[in-house]
């Protein structure tokens, strides 16, 4: 039973560093991109007041971004699953497309626009691939399995008294919370942990500026 309590600690170990690895890289994946987003909108501004519509656009894009994955009425968002539904930035670079520069300056705006369109639209399909997490259920079935055996055996041949329940209780409910953190992290646009919206909503208060 020293075994499988050691096995288990180690998995789980492993299984916590593999989420908080895909929390973080889904993070700086989502401030790459606003950041990404607000260039694009000053590199249309300076190439000139033909791209205003486009620049509209891409504020009503991160306003309809922000509100579907953090909702301003505290509910669950359901963020990228609605958030694929929307071709409003594909529409973007159809925009910049039909852009016809007369000057070097705005033939270099516009190449510069296209490829942070281009990066934007790939952040927003690795985001929506990414959706399923990075821990199995078989894995995660194994694993609770073996603490549900480890516990058995700790209380198997202890005294059936009460301080004997509440340390087994308190334990098993620590063990269970660290799970539930571990699949928390997993999910970063869903649930009690998610990643910030902060940059996301500095970028709306900037666009069209």
């Amino acid at each position: 039973m020293g075994l499988v309590a050691t096995m288990t600690a180690l998995l789980l170990g492993l299984v916590t560093a593999s989420a908080r690895s895909s929390f973080d890289s889904q993070d700086a994946a989502m401030r790459t991109n606003a950041t990404n987003i607000l260039t694009l909108d000053r590199l249309l501004a300076r190439y000139g007041p033909e791209t205003r519509s486009t620049r509209d656009l891409i504020r009503k894009a991160v306003a309809f971004r922000i509100e579907t994955t953090w909702p301003s009425d505290g509910s669950a968002g359901s963020g990228l699953a609605q958030a694929q539904d929307t071709p409003a930035v594909e529409e973007v670079e159809n925009q910049i497309l039909q852009l016809a520069p007369a000057t070097d300056a705005q033939r270099w705006f516009k190449s510069e626009a296209l490829r942070l369109t281009e990066d934007v639209i790939k952040a927003r399909w690795r985001a929506l691939g990414s959706q399923e997490g990075s821990v199995p259920l078989l894995f995660l079935t194994v694993v609770i399995f073996w603490l549900t055996v480890t516990f058995v055996s700790f209380g198997l041949y202890a005294p059936a008294n009460a301080s004997v329940i509440i340390v087994l209780l308190v334990s098993a409910l620590s063990v269970a919370a660290a799970v539930f953190l571990t699949l928390e992290l997993d999910d970063p646009f869903e649930g009690l942990i998610t990643i910030s919206s902060g940059p996301m909503r500095f970028v709306l208060t900037q666009l069209g500026q």
